[in-house]
């Protein structure tokens, strides 16, 4: 039960929030920056696209963005200059950026792909989260939330770098918030199922070549393994995020929460 008159606004505490998004200028990174610009955070991006970036910035002129990409501990270094110009600090970091990775059998990917995979998804969270840890303490706390996967949660046959990295992401998740909890910093990860997009259509369409059957056929497979029987939006993504960042789950940590109409196997 609540007291009388107390808020029920699941977005209740982003106003005014400082918040860095990672890979923030297109796809499911977009979605979550201006859903949180929507809700009044003040909203800093990065992206590794420069004409991203600047479509960004013609629609957002309120928020902040560099360009970086944050698998270089050079570039992280310049990004978190810049952003502590702008904002002065920071209250959350959504470690969203990742890639692909290759499709394909254990003995054909190519090791340059494999570290590539690695080094974007979950080094690049490390030297976000190392930048951006000391300014959550100056602030008196913080939140982070890492993009992992349901191939964070299953194995992933002929996506291995993918489903390696995304794993490793729950294991740094859940080693953060005990680390982190008593400087009053919670931690938690986002496991996306198969979202619509752009990312998606590419993955469906290199495994159907390699199987040799249509894209559709693929996608009815991908599918059939969701309990839901259908896809995500980045909208339904970020929501999630918004909430793990709002007042509302301010006990929440260490956490690794799905968001994909429960897909049972990959």
């Amino acid at each position: 039960m609540t007291d009388a008159g107390e808020s029920l606004d699941l977005s209740a505490g982003l106003a005014g929030k400082r918040v860095l998004v990672t890979a923030g200028a297109g796809g499911i990174g977009l979605s979550i920056a201006e859903h949180l610009i929507h809700h009044r955070a003040r909203v800093f991006v990065c992206d590794i696209s420069e004409p991203a970036l600047e479509a960004f910035a013609k629609k957002e002129p309120g928020a902040g963005w560099a360009k970086a990409d944050v698998s270089s501990e050079a570039d992280v270094d310049r990004l978190f200059l810049a952003l502590k110009s702008e904002l002065g600090g920071l209250d959350a970091l959504v470690n969203n950026a990742g890639i692909a990775g290759p499709t394909g059998g254990v003995e054909d990917i190519d090791p340059a792909e494999w570290r590539r995979c690695i080094d974007v998804g979950l080094t690049g969270q490390f030297l976000c989260a190392r930048r951006a840890v000391p300014l959550f303490k100056a602030a008196s706390g913080g939140s982070i939330v890492n993009m992992s996967s349901a191939a964070g949660r299953h194995g992933y046959a002929f996506r291995t770098p993918y489903s390696a990295a995304k794993f490793g992401v729950i294991g740094f998740t859940q080693s953060l918030a005990k680390e982190l909890g008593p400087a009053n910093i919670r931690v938690n990860a986002i496991l996306p199922g198969i979202v619509e997009g752009p990312r998606m259509e590419g993955v469906i369409r290199d495994r159907a070549a390699q199987l040799s059957i249509s894209r559709a056929e693929m996608e009815r497979r991908y599918l059939e393994r969701v309990s839901l029987r259908r896809m995500v939006s980045p909208r339904d993504v970020a929501g999630m995020v918004a909430f793990l960042l709002s007042d509302a789950a301010r006990n929440i940590s260490g956490q690794s929460i799905g968001v994909d109409g429960n897909v049972e196997t990959l």
